[in-house]
């Protein structure tokens, strides 16, 4: 069973940065499709960001584009949110999941985190 542990959030202005980073329990992540996702408060959860298995090839919810960058550290079975020029829409509690099979990650996770909360908040 994999188990994935998020990192990184916290409380920060508008206009700064965070990075959050999520750990799974496997020597590495090469074949797992990867993503981060949101549910902000009274919101649905949402997609922010989706890392390919195999081929990293990465995808972004408009609202994060050109924002919000998403990458991977195999060997070190880590993926990382680097998030600039954060806003107030972008709090809520952000949750890492992984995937065996498949390049989406919008039709269903097999493993999640217990999440970590963002604030943008002056």
């Amino acid at each position: 069973q994999l188990q994935l542990v998020e990192s990184g959030g916290g409380l920060v202005q508008p206009g700064g940065s965070l990075r959050l980073s999520c750990t799974a329990s496997v020597p590495t992540t090469t074949y797992y499709t990867m993503g981060w996702f949101r549910q902000a408060p009274g919101k649905e959860r949402e997609e922010v960001a989706c890392s390919v298995r195999i081929s990293s090839t990465r995808s972004y919810v408009d609202a994060v584009k050109g924002r919000f960058t998403i990458t991977r550290d195999n060997a070190k079975s880590t993926l990382y949110l680097q998030m600039n020029n954060l806003k107030p829409d972008d709090t809520g509690v952000y949750y890492c999941a992984a995937k065996r099979l498949g390049p989406e990650c919008s039709d269903g996770m097999e493993y999640w985190g217990i999440g970590t909360l963002v604030t943008v908040s002056s």
